[in-house]
């Protein structure tokens, strides 16, 4: 079981690989995921495009989800993964829709 209190880094692969959980929390989430320069709605909309396009499926479940936490519409991120499907390739869409399904329906 899982401690609530550790970040999802931790609990996937912490023990494995330390150093990799140090820098996707303090690097990652800890500074490029807080600057001020974009925001948060910004920051996943770009994050979930960018996971769509290269087929990072794995990642792209909780980005979807933590898009939602940061402001972006279910209506809003349906149709970032049917505009992508045009530049990114219609498997890579078709994929990413199954997952945005599957999420939006555990609501």
């Amino acid at each position: 079981m899982s401690n609530p209190r550790q970040t999802r880094a931790e609990q996937l692969i912490g023990d494995f690989a330390p150093k990799l959980v140090e820098l996707t929390d303090s690097v990652r989430f800890g500074d490029v995921w807080e600057r001020e320069e974009l925001s948060a709605r910004d920051r996943s909309l770009i994050t979930v495009a960018s996971l769509l396009t290269s087929g990072s499926t794995d990642q792209l479940r909780g980005h979807l989800a933590r898009a939602r936490t940061n402001g972006l519409t279910e209506v809003e991120l349906k149709e970032a993964i049917v505009h992508l499907a045009f530049y990114a390739g219609w498997p890579k869409a078709m994929s990413a829709i199954t997952i945005a399904k599957e999420i939006f329906t555990s609501k």
